[in-house]
Parts: structure tokens; sequence; C-alpha cells
């Protein structure tokens, strides 16, 4: 009798508490707006939430967002050293490599406290302050968006942004003093110095520009002149497209054309000309963006060639047809180049892992060129004042080294590597592969703990991006340690739409073929639960962007593989998200609605219109930036609306607004530290941990 007793008290004090707790967002209001698109009849019932300006769409993301933060401070756990273990990683004292400009050298520095990024100048062994955007913001809502210096290293331009919104100011300044030089200009998207070093070729970009999707112009300025002085040199004819133009150091002509992600035109043009140019290259399938050294054009190009080669061509003959192939494709895919005074070294990979090649400046193979130690290239460079070549080495559980050799003799010399208070000496990570639906090997990266058990319960954050070109490199893996030491796996797996291997990885996850990158991210979610390193209870899903947009497909295409999934700043709405801020750029990527085949391949997985009647998908916490310039957060707003009044589901949906950044840029330390520690201690609490 007294265990009944009990089992019913308890059984009675669980049911109240969860009354208690039950999950009740503020209301959402149906509007229904009805659409024939093609022959299909579509009612959007939410799309009073695209007007972010409007009063009744402010005070609902608002609520929604506040009912949030509260009902998760109410059913959660909290993790004491979750925050402090996040902030040795994020708020810590930083000193990034030297960067030597001409005879300067400067230094990005952060300190442990500060609010952004500073730069300083090293001038005889002393540190000296010459850029803090935080003098412009106290706030720390101010932050450096890029930085442009003279060849000389004496005076840089130097990009900022506010709260994330990606409309720049450009900043001019002394680099020995930190003093501002000429008036700033506003309003643009980017700048870069021209070849004389006193004219630069300026593209504006107003927040009107952002909001009525036009196409952005792009002037030829004299740096310190208004800009209502400056001379007009191009634009496009439609804001999916980017008009471009750059000089080049070592060489008198100057390139320019219009592109998208995957192609372009190109044209010629002697240096400054502000004529139009000789066109001389032009695709709807592949790009081709050269350098010019003396007499030589240098182009690495995809041009029926998905895994890249190197081409060379004649400044005075610079035709396509008379562009000859300098180093051709091969079985791995061709990363990067530099050409040194008497050589071509060539980063390949194969299997995510890359390697330097030498060849001479003929296209003759020399020789492997052995690293200075176990790693994966993160990037490579060329000092031709100095004859140097830079590269820096990065690992799953070590910081990034700089090493750096003269091509004379190739004895590299450790130049920085960057210490961080994160102990990862009890986490190892490795690259698997497993088997997609259609039969397709796809790489992941798996970090963990040393000592886990593969018993088929550990908690598991699975991690995806798969789309633009954007693949997986090995990387330095210390900001996950809060979550790894804690017991869990970080898993990435390298889903097609990224550049893993070559163009045609990427062909074959955009456009008609985009499901094959939902299909890998839950073929490596079954992978791991085959393998039993975790089960379909364990696994919280989490991505970003383009990302978001996977973690949308994950949850309605999906449901049974996950316990929870995070949305970020997502893309969800595949009907209408080219109609809103510079989306029209991601066209080529998805496709657009207007396009009747197109409009049926997305119709078939946006997450948006393919939420199920009465079928529950997993707890999901759907993030937004208010300043998005990038990714309208009306997708993430009529998501969960719509999820909230679907009469089947009942785990709650939480949209999280982040009002002072935009898409994931633009955050001071503590506001990422604040924003990242309520992302894991979600994570970590929907995987009981």
């Amino acid at each position: 009798m007294k265990k009944g007793l009990l089992i019913t008290l308890i059984t009675t004090a669980a049911m109240a508490a969860n009354a208690q707790h039950r999950f009740d967002p503020p209301k959402t209001k149906a509007i229904p707006v009805v659409d024939t698109l093609h022959g299909v009849q579509l009612t959007d019932n939410y799309r009073w939430l695209e007007d972010k300006k409007n009063e009744d769409v402010i005070e609902w993301t608002k609520k929604q967002h506040d009912y949030g933060v509260e009902y998760l401070s109410k059913t959660q756990k909290t993790h004491p050293d979750l925050k402090e273990k996040i902030a040795a990683y994020l708020n810590m004292d930083y000193e990034g490599p030297l960067n030597t400009v001409g005879k300067r050298v400067f230094q990005t520095v952060k300190k442990k406290g500060d609010k952004q990024y500073k730069i300083y100048t090293i001038i005889d062994g002393k540190k000296i302050l010459i850029w803090d955007p935080v003098t412009l913001d106290a706030d720390g809502k101010i932050s450096t968006s890029g930085t442009s210096y003279t060849y000389d290293g004496e005076r840089a331009a130097i990009s900022a942004q506010k709260s994330g919104a990606e409309v720049n100011t450009v900043y001019f300044i002394d680099t020995r003093t930190g003093k501002q030089i000429h008036e700033p200009i506003t309003n643009t998207s980017g700048f870069d110095w021209a070849q004389d070093q006193q004219h630069a070729y300026v593209t504006l970009r107003s927040q009107e520009d952002v909001d009525k999707q036009r196409p952005l112009k792009t002037y030829y300025l004299k740096v310190g002149d208004p800009i209502e002085k400056a001379t007009f040199v191009g634009t496009t004819k439609d804001a999916q497209n980017s008009y471009f133009i750059y000089d080049n150091r070592y060489s008198d002509v100057t390139f320019s054309g219009e592109g998208d992600f995957y192609s372009n035109s190109l044209r010629v043009r002697p240096t400054g000309s502000l004529k139009e140019g000789k066109l001389i290259y032009n695709s709807k399938k592949f790009q081709a963006y050269p350098e010019a050294i003396g007499n030589r054009l240098y182009i690495k190009t995809n041009d029926n060639a998905p895994n890249s080669k190197l081409m060379v061509a004649d400044k005075l003959n610079p035709d396509y047809k008379n562009w000859k192939v300098l180093i051709p494709e091969s079985s791995t895919v061709m990363e990067s180049y530099v050409v040194t005074k008497n050589s071509i070294i060539v980063q390949d990979k194969k299997d995510l892992q890359s390697r330097l090649t030498i060849y001479n400046l003929d296209g003759k193979k020399l020789r492997a060129m052995p690293l200075p130690e176990q790693g994966s290239i993160g990037g490579m460079s060329y000092d031709r004042e100095e004859d140097k070549v830079y590269i820096s080495l990065v690992t799953f559980t070590s910081t990034p080294k700089t090493y750096v050799a003269s091509p004379k003799d190739y004895k590299w010399k450790l130049f920085y590597q960057r210490h961080l208070p994160v102990d990862m000496s009890q986490i190892t990570g490795e690259i698997k592969f497993y088997i997609s639906k259609d039969g397709s090997r796809v790489p992941a990266f798996v970090v963990h703990r040393k000592d886990i058990k593969m018993d088929g319960n550990n908690p598991v954050l699975l991690t995806a991006y798969g789309g633009f070109q954007s693949g997986i490199k090995p990387g330095y893996f210390g900001f996950y340690a809060p979550f790894i030491q804690a017991g869990g796996i970080v898993v990435q797996p390298g889903i097609r739409g990224g550049d893993e291997f070559g163009e045609k990885w990427h062909l074959d996850g955009m456009l008609a073929k985009k499901q094959n990158s939902f299909d890998d991210f839950y073929a490596c979610a079954e992978w791991l639960i085959k393998e039993k390193y975790t089960t379909e209870s364990k696994i919280v899903a989490l991505g970003g962007s383009n990302g978001g947009l996977l973690m949308g497909a994950a949850a309605t295409q999906r449901p049974d593989l996950f316990k929870a999934i995070v949305c970020e700043v997502p893309l969800l709405d595949m009907l209408r998200y080219h109609k809103f801020l510079i989306a029209r750029y991601w066209i080529p990527e998805y496709g657009a609605a207007e396009n009747a085949e197109q409009f049926r391949w997305l119709l078939r997985y946006s997450p948006y219109h393919n939420i199920r009647m009465g079928v529950n998908v997993p707890p999901m916490l759907v993030t937004a930036g208010a300043n998005d310039t990038r990714v309208d957060p009306m997708n993430a707003k009529k998501f969960v609306a719509a999820l909230q009044n679907n009469p089947g589901q009942t785990s709650p949906i939480i949209l999280h607004m982040d009002f002072d950044s935009g898409h994931g840029s633009g955050q001071s330390t503590q506001q990422a530290i604040e924003n990242w520690t309520f992302v894991f201690e979600y994570v970590m609490n929907q995987l009981g941990m």
C-alpha cells in the first residue's frame, strides 16, 4: 500500500510540474494570403510577419523571444561552469599573427575584457594602438569588417559595421599614429586600393539598396575626395549578380566583369583607364579570375575542370582562345597556388588532407614540398618583396601555427603560434567516411574525448552546412571543448553542396539536387547510430544560414532522427526567400519560384511549405538576427508561427532573437559569450548532460 501511494504521489507531482511548465507561447493570428503559382494554389497564413517594421510584428517578435527565454529558464538546469569555459575561448588575451605590409608590421589584438578586436603597429619593438572600433561606439556594437593597407603599409582603409548590419563605413588612418586622415565614406560594401595607391574602387551599399534589392554600383575615387566626385565604373542589371574590378600590383592591367557565385565574364584594360575594356572571357557555368605578373596572366579556373586547373596567357594576347593549360586538372582538388620568383606552389587536397607541390614556371612538376610537421594547411601566401612563403598548419586539437620559408631552400621556421587557455590533451579527432543514400562516400569529422565508449549512448552534436562551395576543412575544435569535455561528441559531415571533392560535389548539392545535401546529413545520423556512437534520443542537430535550411529540412523530413534541433539565422520559406534583402545573390544556388521547373523542386523541400499537419517535430530553438541583411528574419518567424499553430505539434518551438547583431556578425565579445552559452545550455539540456 505504501509503495502504491508513493508511486501515485510521484506521478501526481510529475503531472503538476509538467502542467506548471506547459509550453504555451504567445498566440499568433493567421491572416491567409492565397497565391497561385504555376497552377498550384498556396495559402500563406503568416505573410503578415514579413513586415518587420509593423508594430504588431515588432510586438509579436518581442513576446515570442521573451516567452522563450522565460520558459527555458524555468525548465532547464544550468551548468555553472559552462559560461566560464566558453568565455575562456571567446574572452581571452589574443594576439594574432604578425602581418608584414611593406616595411611595416601589424597585429590584431584583443585582451581579456575587450569588446572588439584592435589593431596595433610595431615600431622599434614597441606596440602602438592605431585602431579600436570601441572609440566609435562605447557599447562595442561597431566591429571591424575589413582592413586594406597601401602597399607600403603607411595608410589603411578600415571598414566597420554596426550591430551586424552589412552596410559599412570606411575610415582612413595613418598607420603610425592611428590618426584619421580623411573623412570617412559611409554606406559602402567594398573598398580596394587602385595600383597607384592614391585612388580606390569603392562599391556603395545603403540600407535602402538592401531593402529594395538594387544592383550595387562601383566608383573610382581619389582617396580624400568626397564620394560625389567619384567616377562611375560599373554595375549589374540584376541584384543577383556582382560587379568586380581590380588592379594588379605587378602588372599594368586591370580586370573587371560581372558574375554570380559560380560564373563570370571578364574584361581587361590598361591600368588607369576608365574604359570598359576588352571582353576576353564569358561563361554562365564557370569561373575565371586571373592575376597578372609582368606579361603573364595566371588563371585558376574550373572551366571544364571541376577539380580546377591553372592556365596561363600573355597580356598582349589575353583572349580565352589563347589561354594554355599550365598545370592540368588532376584527381585531387586544386585549392590555391602562389607564383614565386622561380616556381609555382600548388596546394591541393585529397580526402580533405592538404598537400603542397612545387612546379617550375613552365608547369613542370618538380617535387612534393614537405611540411614542417603533421597538420592540415589552413592557408598559404607569398611575399614577393621579401621572397618568403607563409603557411598555416592546424589540427583538431592544436592551435594554428604559422611557418615561414624562403623558396630558395624551403627551410621552415615557426613564425607564430596562437596559445589558448583550453585543455585539449584528452580530446582526439579523426576523419571518417560513411555511405549516403545513393551510395556516395561522404567525409565527416568526429571529435571526442579519448576515453569515450562506443556503447550507443553518447550525446552527439551533429552540425553541417553543405552549400555555396563552402566545405569542411580540418581545424581547431577548441570552441567545442566544454561540450566535448562533458562527454559529448561533435560530428561535422562534409555533405554535398560544399567543395570537399571539387565543383562536382557542389553541383550535386544545389538547385534540383539540393535533396542530396539533406540525405547526406540524415545518412550521417544513421551511420552514427549503426556504429554505436549514439542513438536517436541523443543527437542534437545544429546549423546556421544555409545550414539553417538544412535544419528546417531535417525537422520536416526526418523528425524521427533527432532529439532536438538548433536552427540559426535560417532560410525556410524557399518560395519567397529571394524577395528580401540581398537574397537575390542566392538564386544561382537554389533557384527562384518564378521559374516553373525551379518552383517544383523548391516546393518539394521548402521547410515552411512542408510542415505536415498533425506531425510533431522535435524541440527546436530557432534563432534570428534583427539586423540581418543576408537572410531576412521573416523566415524564422513564419516557420515558428506555423509550427506552433500546427495541431499535432507538442514539442516546444522557441524563437530567439538577437536584437543587436546581424547574420552572426557584429557581436561584442560579451554578446557572443551570452549567445553561445544560451545555445549550449539548450543543447546540453536536451541531451540530458
